[in-house]
């Protein structure tokens, strides 16, 4: 008896360990929670946060509103459900909570009241708001909404009897700018400014005509009260939106009577206005326009009338993010990204920019420039953090400290389950120039350096981005299927200034090849790597260089490319965003550029493939529409090129809205390769 429940605590002592060193699993995706817009009370001692999880029966996406105490003492949630509770904004005297939740059907401006938790909801609008802002004195809510608009109808057409069911009726665009990612079609009309009283009622609409004041392309669109409570800043284009939506403007509207006017007059954008604290300064970014393809967003303050505008970080190297006054109105604490890390900076009016502490972001993916900021009266700061072995939290800085403090552990729980893939940062010269390239290594979580491992070389979109020492799911699951993934920031990425993001200006996809080549050859280097076992892929701009990279070399036993641009041509002109940045990219319009577009774009190159290859794109994707993958496919099966074509249904751009489509482009990637994994040579399909 005594032998028998010896060995049962035996092995469940070794049950209990493995099931605490186990991989992550695809199910994983449902477990995992994110933290969202940090928003610090007035007086420092709380901050209150959006928190986001997955629900594996309904396979939806929800979010709801949590509070922790900035001294560890208190960590509840305020609003619970199967809803999208969004854009907290506490009141002045920390009492109550504005936001934004669709909890009776359609999205409408809500109140919490901290002390009882009572929840009053204030709108009944026809259409869903955003960008909500608090007047200082609490008596007005700001927020954007589209206002519809009638065309004008083109065909008369005749009624149809009474009782007749009739067909749908034809849709008549007439805008530049008609769909977009995520948001589908748009319905005719421009987003306007509102106001409403904090104790609900009807709202009035200020501003006015046919100009976009939010929205999915008014980037940057935030609206921001003056001290007064009497006026409202947004950086908008009231001028020739349709022509240049990026020439965006500091406008002032007065909640009075609705005039409004300029504040500021450069080419190029000028947003995010910030009032403040004592009401003299507004703070915004924006750069002059000189038409490359990456600019860097830099802070420019003026006084409150719009005169003396200057640059405060004239010098900085890097694109800042977000910003945010400290209290005394001296100076400003800004995001930015620099080598791979996202950090808080500070930067007095009349002093240098000091770097406070790094590690910032949501822990989405390795992605960069995903960070919430904010600073209370009391000059604390809150803001998101993530690690490679850690998703987001959220951290706090007391005033006048250099080092945070986590607030949150929310995937403690799942994490102790966990065994996680060692992260370590590598840097190597590239083939093309020696220049140093950055970039970051997953093993598998039971990586033994004497075994040789297949690679997968993982590349980011944008393509002006960065990837760094950030929380990757994607990248986890990877190595917890046997593969050792590197993902570096060739050539064009941001985070190291603008000469080297520009190194790709009108020259994308390029010369980056090299660079992403050589991070492979320095992997192999390390002898751990099969280098007959090497696999490619990335997402957007990502797989936009693995087409690149296999019409380049045959080194890769297999390549998945997802959402790709394939046809320069054709995407600038089905593209959400093809108008926009073709005049960044390119060095005109593609008719009077044809050889520039076609040597850029992957059919120039896709005679060379022989690598087997899974294209990967949603249906519903209006950034890199599904005809590209469909382009793309069609050229590799008449090439005779082994291959085949997944669409996801209902997905936009990044396959990641509802989370068992996440998980399955996950598995179809790391299925693809694992069907390759073997010292056979690659099939080859039968010639069209």
């Amino acid at each position: 008896m005594i032998l028998r429940s010896f060995t049962f605590f035996v092995a469940s002592a070794f049950l209990a360990a493995a099931e605490q060193h186990k991989p992550l699993t695809p199910l994983d995706v449902f477990e995992l929670e994110l933290p969202a817009a940090p928003q610090i009370a007035p007086d420092g001692k709380r901050v209150i946060y959006v928190r986001e999880s997955a629900d594996i029966m309904t396979d939806r996406r929800y979010s709801s509103l949590w509070v922790v105490s900035t001294d560890d003492k208190g960590h509840r949630p305020m609003t619970s459900g199967k809803f999208r509770d969004t854009n907290p904004v506490w009141s002045e005297d920390g009492g109550l909570i504005t936001f934004i939740s669709d909890r009776d059907g359609s999205p409408q401006i809500y109140r919490l009241w901290l002390d009882t938790g009572h929840i009053a909801k204030l709108t009944n609008l026809t259409a869903p708001p955003s960008n909500l802002a608090l007047s200082p004195d609490g008596k007005w809510i700001a927020f954007t909404m589209h206002v519809p608009e009638k065309a004008s109808p083109i065909a008369k057409m005749p009624a149809a009897p009474e009782g007749a069911k009739w067909a749908e009726p034809a849709k008549v665009i007439d805008s530049t700018y008609y769909r977009f990612n995520g948001a589908g079609y748009l319905k005719p009309g421009y987003q306007h400014i509102f106001v409403v009283s904090g104790e609900g009622g009807t709202p009035r609409q200020i501003s006015n005509g046919k100009f976009q004041h939010g929205g999915p392309l008014a980037v940057g669109s935030s609206l921001e009260w003056t001290r007064d409570s009497k006026s409202i800043l947004i950086g908008v284009n009231r001028e020739s939106f349709e022509k240049d939506p990026r020439n965006t403007e500091i406008y002032e509207f007065s909640v009075a009577d609705g005039t409004s006017r300029a504040l500021t007059s450069r080419k190029g954008p000028d947003l995010t206005p910030t009032v403040s604290p004592d009401g003299r300064f507004i703070a915004y970014l924006g750069f002059e326009d000189r038409f490359l393809g990456n600019q860097s967003e830099r802070i420019s303050v003026m006084n409150r009338d719009g005169s003396g505008s200057r640059l405060l970080t004239p010098k900085l190297a890097v694109s800042v993010n977000s910003i945010a006054w400290s209290p005394d109105s001296k100076g400003m604490y800004f995001v930015a990204d620099e080598k791979g890390n996202t950090g808080l900076y500070y930067c007095a009016l009349d002093g240098p920019v000091k770097k406070i502490t790094g590690n910032l972001g949501a822990g989405r993916s390795a992605s960069g420039g995903n960070a919430g900021l904010s600073v209370a009266k009391s000059g604390a700061v809150a803001f998101t953090s993530t690690r490679p072995d850690r998703p987001g939290d959220i951290a706090f800085l007391a005033p006048g400290a250099t080092s945070p403090r986590l607030l949150t552990t929310l995937n403690q729980d799942l994490l102790t389950t966990r065994k996680l893939g060692p992260v370590e940062e590598i840097w190597y010269e590239s083939s093309r120039d020696q220049r140093r390239i950055q970039g970051w290594v997953i093993k598998p979580p039971d990586f033994d350096p004497t075994k040789k491992y297949p690679l997968i070389l993982e590349i980011h979109g944008g393509p002006f981005s960065n990837y760094g020492d950030r929380f990757d799911l994607e990248k986890q699951m990877m190595a917890a299927s046997g593969y050792v993934v590197l993902y570096t920031n060739p050539r064009g990425s941001t985070s190291y200034g603008e000469d080297f993001a520009n190194l790709i200006h009108h020259a994308y996809p390029g010369d980056d090849f090299y660079d992403l080549n050589s991070g492979v050859d320095a992997m192999i280097a390390k002898g751990y790597i099969d280098p007959e076992q090497l696999f490619v892929t990335g997402g957007s701009g990502g797989g936009v260089l693995t087409c690149w990279m296999i019409g380049k070399t045959p080194r890769f036993r297999a390549a998945a490319t997802l959402y790709p641009v394939i046809n320069w041509y054709s995407w600038m002109l089905t593209s959400d965003i093809g108008p926009i940045v073709g005049r960044y990219w390119f060095p005109g319009m593609p008719w009077d550029n044809v050889e520039h577009f076609e040597k850029r774009s992957l059919l120039s190159v896709v005679k060379n493939v022989k690598t087997p290859t899974m294209v990967l794109t949603g249906e519903s994707d209006y950034r890199t529409p599904m005809s590209d993958s469909e382009q793309y496919y069609q050229a590799l099966r008449m090439l005779g090129v082994e291959s085949v074509l997944v669409r996801v249904p209902d997905e936009p751009h990044g396959v990641s809205v509802r989370p068992s489509h996440h998980i399955s482009k996950m598995l179809h990637i790391i299925g693809w390769f694992d069907q390759h994994r073997s010292t056979k040579p690659p099939v080859v399909a039968r010639k069209f």
